[in-house]
């Protein structure tokens, strides 16, 4: 009965977990105007910038997390990192990942 139990929590938590990190693509889209002077209105990229449409939402949230953690360097990005929560670099992935 208790391995029930424990079984059930561990299996409420993880789908609570999943559903919290899934990203909102309209939320993603409203958070994305800071990303536009750089990438573009839609992430289609403005060189020396590279585009963001298309990348996968796992790709962006690492490349995100690098940048926050200073992996990566660039003192752009990590400024605007830095701003991010995991929440905001899910939703901007999502809405990255759904433009063609």
């Amino acid at each position: 009965m208790i391995r029930m139990l424990l079984s059930a929590g561990a299996i409420l938590l993880i789908t609570i977990g999943a559903a919290q990190a899934a990203g909102d693509v309209a939320a993603g889209k409203a958070k994305s105007a800071s990303c536009a002077g750089c990438h573009g209105a839609n992430g289609q990229g403005v060189p020396p910038n590279p585009k963001l449409t298309g990348k996968s939402e796992a790709d962006f949230v690492q490349a995100m997390q690098d940048y926050k953690s200073g992996k990566r360097a660039n003192p752009v990005m990590k400024g605007m990192a830095a701003a991010l929560t995991d929440q905001d670099m899910a939703n901007l992935a999502a809405y990255y990942a759904s433009l063609k």
